[in-house]
């Protein structure tokens, strides 16, 4: 398949919903956005957001200019956005990254909370900056976290419990992962979702990731400096295939085709 053109994929995007009209409820983003804001860990996805954020008004003015949800606080209920626009100028900005990565020869860990979906993009750019030189990094066997287990397939960190890969949004795995490895095994970068980004970014490693619209801590992350790069999108749609002209984008823009 062609690369598509920044117009082509954001048609593409609005199309497969990925961003445009998501399916993520409007009820839910507020909701999480609030709960956030009340200091429940479970949303801050590993980063430590103090007591700056203490206002959910603060927080859906973060999410409008940086993922493109409606920024009217009267808009309680039905149908939310993401700006596929924001997308692409984000997966600019992973690109930049990327290319960093490859000239650097770096060693980079790939991580994700959300198997079902995520786990072929993430396995993708992992292999293309192995071609180009940089280490991807091995995680040590047999590490636990939330009464499971943090294994890896294709290159990339996933949590398993119960002989089942889960979605999780926790960042023990993370934690994990970084405790073993030691300041002598710490990767030079990050590329992840969920907890397992924004415990890497707190813990002062470049990390790069993709979150959802109900998902405000990255892209605070990103607006505190602790994030490099949050990718607003939706992480899990009906065909995980629907990412590939995404991750085909972002590899050709990082030069790693």
């Amino acid at each position: 398949m062609p690369i598509l053109s920044r117009p082509a994929l954001v048609e593409h995007l609005v199309r497969t919903r990925i961003a445009g009209d998501v399916a993520t409820p409007r009820d839910n983003n507020l909701s999480h956005y609030r709960k956030l804001a009340n200091g429940d860990r479970h949303y801050w996805l590993g980063l430590e957001l103090g007591d700056r954020w203490t206002d959910e008004q603060d927080v859906l003015a973060v999410m409008a200019e940086r993922c493109g949800v409606n920024d009217d606080p009267a808009h309680r209920s039905g149908q939310d956005t993401i700006d596929p626009d924001l997308t692409v100028d984000a997966l600019d900005r992973m690109a930049a990254r990327l290319r960093k990565a490859a000239a650097g020869k770096e060693r980079v860990l790939f991580a994700t909370g959300h198997p079902g979906a995520l786990i072929d993009a993430h396995s993708r750019v992992a292999a293309a900056l192995r071609a180009a030189g940089c280490e991807i990094v091995r995680i040590p066997g047999g590490l636990v976290a939330d009464e499971g287990y943090v294994v890896q397939f294709a290159d990339v960190a996933v949590f398993e419990r119960g002989a089942s890969l889960w979605h999780t949004h926790s960042p023990e795995p993370m934690n994990a992962i970084l405790d073993a490895l030691g300041e002598d095994g710490r990767p030079d970068l990050v590329v992840a979702d969920h907890g397992w980004a924004g415990r890497a970014g707190q813990r002062g490693i470049d990390s790069v990731g993709y979150a959802d619209c109900n998902d405000p801590a990255l892209f605070i992350g990103e607006a505190e400096g602790t994030m490099q790069v949050t990718i607003p999108l939706d992480d899990h749609v009906l065909d995980p295939r629907y990412y590939e002209p995404l991750t085909d984008y972002l590899l050709d823009a990082s030069g790693l085709l």
